[in-house]
């Protein structure tokens, strides 16, 4: 899982309970007790955390460091997985970025946004470059080129061993990711999130791009006093 620490129920706000096609899926809000004025807003899937506002760091530097490795302006960014935001709100505060298309499989996520309830609503809805739209990113990725982009970010998964539908293991393999590479524009960037080391994936990665460069971000995570280390993968040719 991305996030693991215990949690009291007190100051616990539920902002959105739906079911989806991956089980139940939870939006809630609490100020943490051991902090008190830090409010964090956390998503659950299955009764189990996906992710929280409270550590963006690695989401963030998914999208900062692909940016700074492409020397272009201009930049068309596809990001698959809108989540709470942070990783299409880290790409449009560069000003290189010409346009950035969210594809989130759930709609309830898309809805989370457009009704104010996740930290950076107001940011993002106001933001004329960004469009986000219903998809399987791992489909669209798999199927013809209509269009290229520049940088496209990969952040639904936990890990590339860890999928939240096994669908999405074409992907992951050779042959995924040179599917996947088509619908890059020359020097594009493809950069994917992980909360775990993979090493065969960064193989299959080496056998289709001639540059992979591999990024651990760690931080303290304060809940389970742990130091807490998230993976980047970075393709490009």
């Amino acid at each position: 899982m991305r996030i693991a620490y215990a949690m009291s129920k007190s100051n616990l706000e539920i902002l959105a309970y739906e079911e989806s096609p991956l089980g139940p899926l939870c939006l809630r809000r609490r100020e943490l007790l051991s902090q008190p004025g830090t409010v964090v807003t956390e998503v659950t899937l299955n009764h189990e955390f996906l992710m929280s506002s409270l550590y963006t760091d690695s989401e963030r530097e998914l999208s900062r460091i692909a940016i700074e490795m492409h020397s272009g302006d201009d930049l068309k960014v596809l990001v698959g997985g809108l989540g709470l935001g942070y990783t299409a709100y880290e790409s449009l505060r560069s000003s290189r970025v010409f346009h950035v298309e969210v594809v989130d499989l759930l709609p309830q996520v898309i809805k989370w946004l457009e009704q104010g309830l996740v930290p950076l609503s107001d940011e993002l809805n106001q933001e004329p470059r960004l469009e986000v739209q219903q998809g399987d990113i791992y489909r669209r990725l798999a199927g013809p080129a209509t269009s290229q982009f520049d940088v496209i970010l990969i952040d639904v998964d936990h890990s590339p061993d860890e999928r939240l539908g096994e669908e999405n293991a074409l992907f992951y393999s050779a042959e995924g990711l040179q599917a996947a590479k088509s619908h890059l524009a020359p020097n594009g960037i493809l950069a994917i999130w992980s909360y775990a080391e993979s090493s065969p994936f960064a193989d299959a990665l080496r056998v289709v791009f001639k540059n992979v460069r591999v990024e651990p971000v760690t931080h303290d995570n304060q809940m389970i006093d742990e130091r807490r280390t998230d993976w980047l993968f970075f393709a490009q040719d």
